[in-house]
């Protein structure tokens, strides 16, 4: 068994092979199809080594990772590597309280973006600044990683794995990234199919509907006693030769005297009441 300079194990380059291993299926190039688990791989290559991530891709790729079981706030997995004996993987992160899933919820049943595409199946992208305006990241910024190899690099090449399997994971089930943070995947939907749908806008020009067969022996009627149908008097007050005022005077005169002066008082007497 090889010894690093410090007197400790290391394991040798050449891992046993396994028959039935969990391989991802990119077998270059990055590792998750969908805006999830790429977040996830981005915040991997963040935050970890960059050397042990690129043998835990080669470790992902050759099917090393025997197993992995996700649970609120914890993820294990067991990786086959040169020992006879797989390795244990443990992965952790903060899972939400159920103060904070009420919280969660009840958001995301108040906004029909998201209601719908949970309910569908689908992660929307806002998501994850729902989840931050709630002071609730929906992907962790720190993770805790042990392995029971003798690698003293965290994470290493076995972790790693673990860590890619679960991002090509997300890609096939994106509630997993919810379940991760303590919330599975029929529990939260049966949460949205029990919130009442978001109560939509009044539209103060809708008019109500209603069939024309209830209105087959009233269609005719007005709407309002005809009794009541009485002249209103004008509430606006103008001078009755305000047109004579608001248009051009016509350059007519009649015996020398303008049009004008001739109509003003005629508009007048057309706007006096006559008794009946």
């Amino acid at each position: 068994m090889p010894i690093d300079p410090n007197g400790r194990f290391f394991e040798g380059a050449r891992p046993i092979e396994v028959e039935g291993g969990i391989a991802v299926r990119a077998k270059r190039g990055k590792i998750g199809d969908s805006w999830w688990s790429r977040r996830f791989v981005d915040v991997l290559e963040q935050i970890c080594d960059g050397g042990r991530l690129a043998r835990g891709r080669s470790y992902a790729r050759k099917g090393q990772v025997m197993d992995f079981a996700l649970t609120a706030g914890r993820v294990t997995g067991r990786v086959q590597g040169s020992r006879p004996q797989p390795y244990e993987v443990t992965i952790e992160i903060a899972a939400f309280d159920e103060a904070q899933w009420t919280e969660l919820l009840e958001a995301l049943g108040a906004q029909a973006l998201y209601r719908a595409a949970l309910l569908a199946g689908e992660m929307p992208r806002e998501i994850v600044d729902l989840f931050a305006a709630h002071e609730a990241p929906l992907f962790p910024d720190r993770l805790d990683i042990r392995c029971s190899c003798p690698d003293w690099s965290v994470p290493c090449k076995h972790g790693s794995a673990v860590l890619y399997v679960l991002a090509e994971a997300f890609d096939n089930d994106p509630f997993l990234v919810l379940a991760w943070r303590g919330r599975p995947r029929e529990a939260l939907l049966d949460s949205l199919r029990g919130t009442p749908e978001p109560t939509p806008p009044v539209d103060p020009l809708a008019v109500p509907e209603s069939p024309l067969e209830e209105h087959l022996t009233d269609f005719y009627t007005p709407a309002i006693s005809l009794s009541r149908l009485r002249e209103r008097p004008s509430r606006i007050t103008a001078p009755p030769e305000l047109l004579l005022r608001a248009l051009d005077a016509p350059q007519i005169r009649v015996r020398h005297i303008p049009l004008v002066d001739l109509l003003r008082p005629a508009y007048r007497d057309l706007a006096t009441p006559t008794e009946s």
